[in-house]
């Protein structure tokens, strides 16, 4: 599922590709995912020009001249597809037509995503009751965000209304490289852990957005291609186990990341 890093490249595509085009008109191949009437999305956007693009966590916001927000959630297999002169892109469900003959394709093929219209940005997120963006957090504020928390860490950082845009992949690469046990009960972590955790979810996220989200070029030290239970730790001489924490398969080394007596 795409990721705060990922929503990060469809941020930057939108800012590259569709700012200050005039919207011509708009076509719904598959309504499915719209979480308001076609007729809504129509009178909101057409005519109007997108001014900026805005990640929210795992959400895509584009603010229009009219005043309205178009928000994106990519489910599993949502993206973005900016082109012209060639056929409409598989699993359409929303295309957009600017005045240059551009269009803008939201394709989705397991149709997990959606499609909202939003009066703004930080409305939509006090609605569906999202914290805060996790690269938009301060330390003092992410550990006050960790104080009452008495559930497992891993569940705490996929928890999207603690803290925004980090899933299951990510917040197992932030705790192997923070050497906690993805088990690890927030409330029993040591100040100095939870600050380590949070450097550690910056660089992690922060690389991850370096690198285009291309896994592959993750730097070697990091779980993430090894994702397989035995699989040899990149760091010692242990092997990856997985296990299911906050119903979610979970991959972690038990021997750079111990776990609780």
């Amino acid at each position: 599922m795409p990721e705060l890093p990922e929503i990060s490249l469809f941020r930057d595509y939108v800012k590259e590709t569709s700012l200050q085009k005039t919207i011509k008109k708009l076509e719904f191949p598959d309504a499915s995912l719209l979480q308001s009437p076609a007729s809504k999305f129509e009178k909101a956007l057409k005519g109007e020009k997108f001014d900026s693009a805005v990640r929210l966590g795992k959400y895509l916001g584009i603010s229009t001249s009219g005043g309205t927000w178009l928000i994106f959630h990519f489910g599993m297999t949502g993206k973005l597809e900016y082109y012209t002169n060639q056929d409409l892109p598989k699993y359409s469900k929303m295309v957009i037509f600017f005045d240059d003959d551009y269009r803008l394709a939201y394709t989705c093929r397991r149709k997990l995503g959606k499609i909202f219209l939003a009066e703004s940005l930080q409305k939509f997120q006090e609605e569906n009751e999202l914290g805060n963006d996790a690269l938009e957090l301060s330390e003092k504020y992410f550990l006050k965000l960790l104080e009452d928390k008495t559930g497992s860490i891993k569940g705490v950082l996929m928890d999207q209304h603690v803290m925004a845009g980090i899933g299951n992949v990510y917040s197992d690469e932030m705790l192997y490289q923070a050497k906690i046990h993805p088990k690890r009960k927030t409330n029993n972590l040591s100040i100095s852990e939870r600050k380590q955790l949070f450097k550690k979810m910056r660089s992690v996220l922060e690389m991850a957005i370096r690198k285009e989200g291309v896994r592959k070029d993750f730097l070697k030290s990091y779980l993430i291609s090894h994702r397989e239970e035995g699989a040899d730790c990149p760091k010692c001489d242990g092997k990856v186990k997985q296990i299911k924490v906050s119903g979610r398969s979970t991959y972690f080394c038990p021997s750079c990341q111990k776990e609780e007596k």
